[in-house]
């Protein structure tokens, strides 16, 4: 604080820097138009920055696939994996690599740490393996990697289902009209990859008739060579004739059916053979791979449906680049599928908006906006109810031109807007608008005094209070801005509180020096103050803690009422409050509560071998829970392929989901405000009955919601770490029975594949060679006739995919051994052999795929939690007791357990728990130190301020008071303490350090103007409580605006509960701390001998 002298014509060589920028700023013309700049940066912000409801995070993903045809799962491991991941394992950067070894296929996926640019990523990741590519020996039969990289940017933000209700259309002419309008909305500014789901491809199919290819003494090497060789052409040449040059073109290409069935593939009793001769040519859909539908239930009204409409369908997926406004391209997107309807789109073709992430993002950010607006106008009333309405006006205009600031700022600094950085901001507000306050508030009782001019007062009450509001700024600024640097998915997530509220401190404060003076002597300028009396006797505030206070200073009694109250009541109320989340977990704790979508999943995982049509059939039947549900609009269910993916989808690799046995039902609700359940809730009622049809057919049936936060593999995984692999899973389902037996436990999974029956066809090489056929043709033949062969391609101008010409036989011979032994093959002699007489077949069990981690080999087993605790964190230590008791059959004694990082030995059977304790210990670990980083920082700065190293000790007591209010509230709330509750402690302690820093200043500067040092403490609280309380009321009045959200709740219960019970506690605390310390050392405070 300035002690400057109130001699006005001194004040220009005693003013501090505030005081001096005050001045500065007062008078002169470019005030108004700093400000009206600040407004209109702020305006601009608005308009350009994209708006998307989750924060952007740049966490780069990229699959690699190898594959190694015939080879065994461990061969695939030992041959390709490991050496991969080893290479790959030297990328810096890299968080985590993983591998899938599969028969005949390698798949590595590396994840890079967050914040790693995506393109020296991949960069890295090329270099790699083009520098390596010499790993593996030359023809080893290894095909070159393929690498597919993922981000954020690759989840679609808009998916258009198509579907129809014309029984002449079905998913093949659906897949036409879906290819014919991506091009179309490829052209629209901003998307980014546009893909179909569900698409059936278009194909020529020449059906061979195994009866007539013996009958005219025709091999499969015949067919496929007639038609390679009939469907080439040469580029032009040019030749010279008569001076003029003619381009010449050397063949052409097959392009009608017509063509194909007309090619001569042999000769028979001196007559050629044609191809339609011994085969059917269809031009048509593809075998079908995938099956998509669309269904709709009893909230379909809501969206303008029908009820009980089940169709064919595909889906057209549309993702945005980055840093692009999600808003407008979805709505360019929607807008352009409107024009396309009657030309590209044909009647009876009917589009729905089955995902609009710029339509939820625009609601989000309009909803705080208004807010914020809201918040302001809320803020600016309190202030009129304890200052008046002319200084209601000057802070009011303070907070919204330092929001303006901040927007631009959060905007140039490269967030968007979403509803992270939103709340930030509003959560902001509350403590934004102290600067404004305490110089309105100095400025107005300097005024009171009288005897000065406003224009000379202003300068003086600014650098009054200059010294310890920058001090208490600062503070709040340490105890923020450490939170920017949490590691992992969760740092870049929340950073835009820690970030954005810092710098709108920072820019309050200038604001508050620079616009507020301005404002202030052109608002107040012909105010007269001669009727304000100033109330020189005992108020009702100086009586109440002379009441309160007096019994704890008097010399007999006071120190053992001091130490009761300090070091025994209090304690005790900080335990019992505590205590209420552990051991009692009235308070539960978990990383982020539900958040209120629009949308889930039901991802299902029928047993290896299941056909694509009975996990259709499944699905169907799972559907039919859905059709009860009063909140659902809509529902697609994807047989064979993944939906359309989103970040959870992206982090846990959804968009590898394909085969036969895989499926996916993607449920939409209808509008959270035209429901009275919360998706959540929705979410656990279907869970039971879908779970119960699932066990009908051997199912694994997960509901999956959006996360509130960064995703992970699973809620609950267990991780089995081991050398033998057989060893491993046998210990997996040791520890799947417990996840089984415990309670609450659902969505139970693993990672080891059921047995699947296989068939292994071998060649007797001595027979095959005597005869003259080889082991190619032979396997070669045995794909041609299981899986078809495309031998080439057709060609038209107007096709947009290639169309494969494709030799295969009918469906009905596929499923037949027979079909494949009564096969014949030429041999080098022209003659045609058996394939029996060169083969035998041998029955089997398909191999399972074997897993690692970071080089290590592993096994998962994973869950979800639901029950009231609804917790992951008490599912995983519920389940770890039952671990323990479970021995492990290989050396009959408990399995080691890890909790923080991986095994130290590998030779040992061990369990590493990952999932949401991982994300959740790495996030509270990085807050608790960020929160420590944040203490030791205000402990500088206050010992800065008061060169002591006690003092700050006193000041900083009131922290944990904080526990009081917040624990209790949690509770009483039914609120989970999560993350975002723990933001709101960490930003208590800089908020309740502001109160602390006012007492003492007055205390100090009581004892120096000569008052007794009792008296001194009472006229601390009593003085001091006005501005304290209403600080403390703003900050509370904005976080009574993020109450109800589902995630940020829990911050706004933190700040205020935290702040009602510190600030009161405060104001009795700090004086009697302080009191305890000065009782011998005022002298060092007013400068005299002890």
């Amino acid at each position: 604080m300035n002690d400057s002298s109130n001699d006005v014509n001194g004040e220009n060589q005693k003013l501090g820097i505030s005081g001096r920028i005050a001045k500065t700023f007062l008078l002169t013309e470019i005030t108004p138009l700093i400000a009206l700049i600040g407004l209109l940066l702020g305006v601009f912000a608005v308009m350009v920055t994209p708006r998307e409801e989750d924060p952007q995070i740049n966490v780069t993903f990229a699959n690699i696939f190898i594959a190694f045809p015939g080879a065994s799962a461990e061969e695939v491991e030992n041959l390709v994996s490991t050496p991969a991941e080893q290479v790959l394992s030297e990328i810096t950067g890299l968080k985590h690599i993983y591998s899938t070894s599969m028969p005949g296929m390698s798949m590595l996926t590396i994840q890079y740490k967050v914040g790693i640019d995506r393109t020296d990523a991949l960069v890295r990741l090329y270099n790699k393996i083009a520098s390596n590519q010499d790993w593996l020996p030359q023809n080893l039969g290894v095909g070159q990697p393929l690498i597919k990289p993922k981000g954020i940017d690759d989840v679609p933000i808009v998916s258009l289902t198509l579907w129809t209700e014309d029984e002449n259309k079905g998913g093949f002419e659906l897949s036409q009209v879906a290819h014919a309008i991506e091009a179309e909305l490829k052209r629209i500014p901003g998307t980014r990859d546009i893909y179909t789901v569900g698409a059936s491809k278009r194909v020529v199919h020449v059906l061979l008739d195994s009866a007539k290819i013996a009958g005219f003494n025709i091999s499969l090497d015949d067919l496929r060579n007639a038609l390679a060789a009939s469907n080439t052409a040469k580029d032009a040449v040019s030749v010279v004739n008569n001076n003029t040059e003619i381009q010449v073109v050397a063949g052409t290409f097959l392009s009608s059916d017509d063509e194909i069935g007309d090619l001569v593939v042999g000769v028979f009793n001196g007559s050629p053979v044609f191809l339609k001769d011994v085969a059917t040519i269809k031009h048509g859909a593809d075998s079908p791979e995938t099956y998509v539908s669309f269904s709709t239930a009893k909230g379909a009204s809501h969206k303008g449906l029908q009820e009980g409409i089940k169709s064919p369908a595909v889906t057209i997926a549309i993702a945005k680049q980055p840093s692009i406004n999600a808003v407008s391209v979805s709505n360019n997107v929607i807008k352009r599928i409107e024009q396309l309807k009657g030309t590209f789109i044909p009647e009876g073709v009917n589009v729905t908006v089955t995902r609009n992430y710029g339509d939820t993002a625009k609601a989000k950010s309009d909803k705080l906006i208004n807010k914020l607006i809201i918040e302001t106008l809320a803020v600016a009333a309190l202030i009129w109810l304890a200052l008046g309405y002319r200084e209601a006006f000057i802070v009011g205009t303070a907070v919204v031109i330092t929001l303006a600031l901040t927007l631009f700022a959060s905007w140039a600094w490269g967030f968007t807007l979403n509803r992270v950085s939103l709340f930030a901001l509003i959560f902001s507000i509350g403590i934004l608008v102290d600067d404004a306050i305490v110089v309105v508030e100095n400025i107005h009782r300097h005024m009171v005094l009288g005897g000065k001019k406003l224009v000379d007062v202003i300068p003086i009450a600014v650098d009054e209070v200059g010294g310890p509001t920058i001090l208490a700024t600062f503070a709040v600024i340490a105890a923020l801005l450490p939170m920017a640097f949490v590691s992992g998915l969760m740092g870049p997530y929340m950073s835009p509180i820690p970030i954005n509220a810092s710098i709108g401190m920072l820019l309050s404060l200038g604001v508050a020096y620079i616009v507020t003076p301005w404002m202030t002597n052109k608002v107040l300028s012909k105010v007269d103050f001669s009727h304000h009396q100033e109330d020189d006797g005992e108020t009702k505030s100086h009586k109440f803690f002379h009441f309160i206070l007096s019994p704890f200073l008097r010399a007999k009694g006071g120190g053992w009422k001091r130490f009761t109250l300090l070091f025994v009541f209090i304690p005790i109320l900080i335990a019992i409050s505590l205590s209420l989340a552990f051991p009692f977990q009235k308070v539960i704790l978990k990383m982020l509560p539900f958040d209120n979508k629009s949308e889930f999943q039901i991802v299902v995982d029928m047993p290896e071998g299941t056909t694509l049509e009975q996990t259709s059939r499944v699905l169907n039947e799972l559907s039919t829970e859905l059709d009860k549900v009063e909140e659902i609009s809509d529902y697609q269910i994807y047989t064979g392929t993944a939906a359309p993916i989103n970040f959870n989808g992206l982090v846990r690799q959804y968009y590898l989901r394909e085969g036969s046995n895989l499926g996916d039902i993607q449920v939409n609700l209808t509008d959270k405000h035209e429901r009275k359940r919360q998706s959540h809730e929705i979410a656990l009622a279907v869970r039971i009955s879908l779970q119960d049809i699932a066990k009908k057919y051997n199912a694994n049936v997960k509901v999956v919601e959006v996360p509130p936060g960064p995703p992970v593999l699973a809620p609950l995984v267990a991780e089995i770490y081991g050398l033998d692999h057989e060893g491993q899973i046998e210990i997996a389902s040791k520890v799947r029975k417990v996840f089984e037996s415990t309670k609450d436990i659902s969505d139970i999974d693993d990672s080891v594949e059921a047995n699947q029956e296989r068939l292994v066809i071998k060649v007797d090489r001595q027979r095959a060679a005597h005869l003259g056929v080889s082991q190619a043709a032979i396997t070669s033949s045995i794909s041609t006739v299981l899986g078809g062969e495309d031998v080439t391609f057709i060609h038209n101008k107007n096709l947009k995919y290639a169309v494969p010409i494709r030799l295969e036989f009918p469906v009905a011979n596929k499923d037949k051994i027979e079909s494949i032994l009564s096969l014949k093959i030429r041999s080098t002699k022209g003659a045609l052999v058996p394939m029996s007489e060169v083969v035998h077949v041998q029955e089997g069990t398909r191999e399972h795929s074997i897993n690692h981690k970071d080089l290590l080999p592993v096994v998962y087993v994973t869950g979800d939690m639901t029950g009231h605790t609804d917790s992951p964190l008490y599912g995983m230590f519920s389940i770890a007791n039952g671990v323990k008791e479970a021995p492990v059959a290989a050396y009959d004694k408990n399995i080691n357990e890890h909790y923080f990082s991986p095994p130290d030995d590998p030779y040992f059977y061990s369990l590493k728990w990952d999932g949401e304790w991982q994300i959740t210990f790495e996030t509270f670990r990085d807050m608790g130190i960020a929160y420590g980083v944040g203490m030791i920082m205000i402990f500088l700065l206050i010992v800065a301020q008061f060169r002591s190293y006690v003092v700050p000790l006193v000041i900083m007591s009131p922290i944990p008071l904080t526990v009081i209010g917040v624990m209790p509230a949690h509770w009483i709330a039914d609120k989970q303490f999560t993350a975002t509750s723990m933001i709101g402690m960490i930003a208590l302690a800089g908020i309740i350090v502001r109160n602390s820093i006012l007492l003492v200043d007055f205390i100090n500067d009581q004892l120096r103007a000569g008052v007794d040092l009792n008296e001194a403490i009472i006229n601390s609280s009593a003085v001091r409580a006005m501005p304290i309380m209403l600080t403390a009321a703003a900050a509370m009045v904005g976080a009574f605006f993020i109450i109800d959200d589902p995630i940020f709740g829990g911050l706004a219960v933190a700040l205020i509960s935290g702040i009602l019970v510190s600030t009161v506690l405060t104001l009795v605390v700090i004086p009697l701390l302080y009191f305890m310390y000065l009782r011998k050392r005022v002298h060092i405070i007013t400068g005299t001998s002890a």
